[in-house]
């Protein structure tokens, strides 16, 4: 087994998209929608993984998710820390830094919460 994708339900779609391209570079690289429209599945890529983020939208959700104590994160890592904290700074998203660890975390519009991490490749 490999893994394969990893899901957040958003309440606002469109936000959701615009966050995760300026802030982590992830585009769109598929996406089913029930023939009712109840809901839209949205998955982004890295354009060099396989590894998938799928965005889940419910058109009748309304109330925010409860994310409980937030003990669970997406981890991604950057070639380029100085300039994407300035970027996640500038967009107010950084909502929580460990300078001993050389890590942050943003937060996207949904309380989701992302660590960001230095490419070690």
């Amino acid at each position: 087994m490999v893994f394969n994708h990893f899901n957040f339900n958003v309440l606002n779609l469109e936000k959701s998209l615009a966050f995760y391209e300026k802030a982590l570079g992830l585009h769109p690289v598929s996406e089913r929608e029930a023939q009712d429209g109840s809901f839209k599945l949205v998955f982004l890529g890295d354009g060099e993984t396989n590894f998938r983020l799928e965005l889940t939208w419910l058109r009748d959700r309304e109330q925010p998710y409860d994310l409980g104590e937030c003990e669970f994160h997406l981890a991604m890592s950057v070639p380029d820390m100085e300039a994407a904290r300035r970027l996640h700074e500038e967009m107010g998203v950084v909502c929580f830094e460990n300078k001993s660890m050389g890590i942050y975390f943003i937060e996207d519009p949904d309380g989701y919460w992302i660590e960001i991490i230095p490419d070690r490749r």
